[in-house]
């Protein structure tokens, strides 16, 4: 027991409780009502006039138009990559989405991607209509999938809103006790004048019970549709003018489906060509896109199904209540995916699974804009996509049908990702949050550096200039791992062969995206990665999620060369598919950064001395190049730049070159970076990474044995509570050394660190790097 005990409710508590509820309930239907009234869910022919008139160009889209201007909506923001700037469109990071478990994950880069579906909807638009299906292929992982599904989610999402208003129409048909005997076909009618401003007969918004019958419409034709072909385009002309746009071709051309045309003229005949009388029967409905529920945003799988059908609704006995004229009518209703995803998307997931004879209706409804069914010919207004992986899109190529279908796709590759942040960030988000146990630093930044190597392509020196050429020939692995992923250029190279290849950065990265065997074809999924970081979590020898259990997990990958082709790869020099020599760096790497989190954890150093010591330096030789002087902040005068500084911080970076040639180039790449943001401020070590881990380096080196003795006492201590044995007075680990580690853990801990995860750090810095110094 907590120490007290629950007491019992009194009846007047139980009373309150219970009229609490029915007045949450009231409060809750009166919000429902609410906003179904303001969404105008339900309305007249003559209401939804109105709507239309008041913004055409959102109420008149078709379905490439409505999905472009779903990506314009929720906005583009531009993106610095090392290898450019990119527009990153907004609906990818799902920025709707505030719960944790949602229902989709954001795609991670692949801007280009982006923007290439981008660039094909608004072809679409200039043409009138979706007439192709956009074709993502590449190898199984990559994103294809994920992409779909954000723009999915976002057209559902869309529609919920006032700007992505869909409407559809259905029939009603009233009782006879409501009309008093005249609706008409075939009954004694009463000849009443109607006009289109005086439409109150409308039966939209009867309630059940003064309903015989509802024909609700499967396919989902705009209600302007109702308006004969001459009469609309000369309405639309009107409406339109002013608004700047002109009248969508599909809005002006449109017809009805058979279904909804029987009915309609069926109406006509009984009204005697009345069309206000006839449109009395017409309820306007608004409808949102759901996957779930199939309405506008279908995935389709490579199963042997018909995407579209037709069958006998006639003699349902639920349309037993339809007038006698629609009873003797056959009316058929449409069905299957493209009926479903009418006004929306298709996703067809692993297209080229399919047997040929299985899509080959698409080249024609892709064309025509309409599929065949046996009793009618549907328009199709639906934007296609689909995906296939490279195997399938390559047997696809050898077909003899093939150059008739390639005019009626717009292919678009979809590479794995070629920079090591981005890939990261995947795993950070999909796996590290579901994760049970701690994950360690760099457990995540292990498995993506080596993915991303995996895919990487040894550049082809020959299509460069000489300068860019002869740069290349020398390029590792790991430095196009880098260069990819944050523009670091390698430190070997000189001023001038670091100017030639940040210049030609764009090229290299777009090298082979013309090509059969682009970068990025081959490598480890982030599906592989993933089963290796979860099997890794699982590691017997680990407590947490350690990079070390990541890199023994890759090892064992590696072994399994009859399973993935890359690992069959010939290596190259370079690194390149040398799966052996990627682990080594990946290690290496990782050994380095837990040093550097070591150095900086002992507190022995303060991390900022060395970033203020380049910034005078970098201010000196500033003041060197102009022929300037500076002010002395202790004395207040002005003093030629500092010589002596100058050449102790060029002395720690172990500068080669002359210092003058170095000092130039060094103010050069800075006017260079300022071009490049213009109104950014300068940060010196943004600007210069690679030299300030230098002097951080340097400035650390003279630390080195003390901060080895620090990590060998972290190392004892947390060893002694994970064996739990008591703490015992030692004069090796005496009560200053141990409250100094015990610093040092808690400096550990902010750096996502916990014991465990820690000890495993400490050991193996101890054991590679600090074993000649403790």
């Amino acid at each position: 027991m907590l120490g007290f005990e629950r007491v019992a409710d009194s009846k007047d508590d139980v009373k309150n409780r219970r009229k609490l509820a029915l007045l949450e309930l009231d409060t809750i239907a009166t919000a429902l009502e609410q906003r179904f009234a303001a969404s105008k869910t339900v309305l007249t022919f003559k209401e939804y006039l109105e709507l239309f008139a008041e913004n055409p160009n959102r109420h008149g889209r078709d379905a490439a138009t409505y999905v472009r201007d779903m990506f314009d909506h929720y906005g583009v923001d531009t993106v610095d990559k090392p290898w450019g700037r990119m527009p990153r469109y907004k609906l990818f990071d799902l920025p709707w989405e505030t719960s944790v478990q949602a229902r989709e994950v954001p795609l991670v880069g692949q801007e280009e991607l982006q923007s290439a579906v981008y660039k094909f909807l608004c072809n679409f638009v200039n043409e009138g209509r979706p007439n192709k299906l956009i074709l993502m292929h590449g190898p199984n992982g990559s994103a294809k999938s994920t992409t779909a599904a954000c723009v999915l989610r976002a057209l559902e999402h869309y529609s919920t809103l006032e700007d992505g208003a869909l409407y559809r129409f259905h029939w009603v048909f009233p009782s006879r006790k409501t009309t008093r005997g005249s609706i008409g076909f075939g009954e004694t009618k009463t000849k009443t004048t109607l006009s289109a401003t005086n439409m109150e007969e409308s039966f939209a918004h009867l309630a059940d019970d003064e309903i015989d019958a509802r024909l609700v419409m499967e396919i989902r034709d705009h209600p302007l549709f109702l308006l004969p072909l001459a009469e609309r385009r000369q309405f639309l002309d009107k409406i339109y003018e002013g608004t700047g746009e002109r009248p969508p071709m599909w809005l002006v051309t449109g017809q009805l489906s058979h279904k909804n045309q029987q009915v309609f003229q069926a109406l006509m005949m009984a009204e005697e060509g009345n069309l206000l009388r006839a449109l009395r029967h017409v309820q306007i409905e608004r409808w949102q896109i759901s996957k779930k529920y199939r309405q506008g945003a279908i995935t389709l799988g490579p199963e042997l199904s018909v995407d579209a059908g037709e069958r006998q609704v006639t003699a349902d006995r639920s349309l037993s209540a339809l007038p006698t004229a629609l009873q003797a009518t056959t009316l058929f209703e449409a069905h299957g995916e493209l009926i479903e995803a009418a006004g929306g998307v298709l996703e067809f997931s692993d297209l080229l699974k399919r047997p040929i004879d299985a899509f080959r209706y698409l080249q024609l409804t892709l064309e025509t804009g309409e599929v065949a069914l046996p009793h009618q010919n549907v328009q199709t207004n639906v934007v296609m996509v689909g995906s296939a992986n490279e195997i399938h899109l390559a047997a696809f190529r050898e077909h003899p049908e093939f150059p008739s279908f390639r005019g009626r796709f717009e292919l678009v590759a979809v590479p794995y990702l070629k920079s090591a942040v981005d890939e990261r960030r995947i795993y950070d988000m999909q796996i590290v949050p579901y994760m049970s146990r701690h994950v360690a630093p760099h457990a995540t930044t292990v498995a993506a550096e080596f993915a991303v190597m995996t895919r990487l392509a040894k550049p082809s020196a020959d299509r460069y200039s000489p300068e860019l050429g002869k740069i290349l020939k020398e390029l590792s692995v790991e430095q196009k791992m880098d260069l990819y992923s944050t523009g670091a250029i390698p430190e070997s190279l000189d001023g001038d062969a670091r100017k030639v290849l940040r210049a030609g950065l764009a090229s290299i990265y777009r090298e082979t995206e013309s090509s059969v065997d682009y970068e990025g074809k081959d490598g480890a999924s982030p599906r592989t990665m993933r089963t290796v970081l979860l099997l890794a979590s699982q590691h017997p020898d680990y407590q947490s999620l350690s990079p070390f259990a990541v890199l023994a997990t890759l090892d064992e990958l590696c072994k399994q060369t009859s399973e993935y082709d890359w690992l069959r790869l010939k290596p190259q020099a370079g690194g390149y598919h040398d799966t052996k020599e990627m682990r080594t760096v990946v290690r290496r790497r990782l050994l380095d950064r837990i040093e550097e989190e070591m150095r900086r954890a002992s507190g022995l150093v303060e991390e900022l001395k060395y970033k203020e010591l380049f910034d005078r330096y970098v201010n000196h030789v500033s003041v060197w190049v102009k022929g300037e002087t500076i002010r002395n902040p202790l004395t207040g005068e002005y003093e030629k730049a500092d010589e002596r500084l100058m050449r102790e911080v060029e002395g720690l970076l172990g500068i080669q070159t002359k210092n003058e040639d170095h000092r130039r180039g060094l103010i050069s790449s800075i006017a260079a970076w300022a071009i490049d943001h213009p109104g950014e401020k300068v940060i010196y070590a943004t600007v210069f990474p690679d030299v300030v881990r230098r002097l951080r380096e340097a400035v650390f080196l003279e630390r080195r044995k003390p901060v080895a003795h620090l990590v060998r006492d972290l190392a004892r201590i947390l060893r002694e509570r994970k064996e739990h044995k008591p703490h015992k007075a030692d004069k090796d680990l005496n009560e200053v050394r141990r409250h100094e580690a015990e610093q040092m853990m808690d400096r550990l801990t902010t750096m996502g660190y916990n014991e465990d995860s820690a000890l495993d750090a400490a050991s193996a810095v101890l054991r590679h790097r600090f074993a000649e110094l403790v």
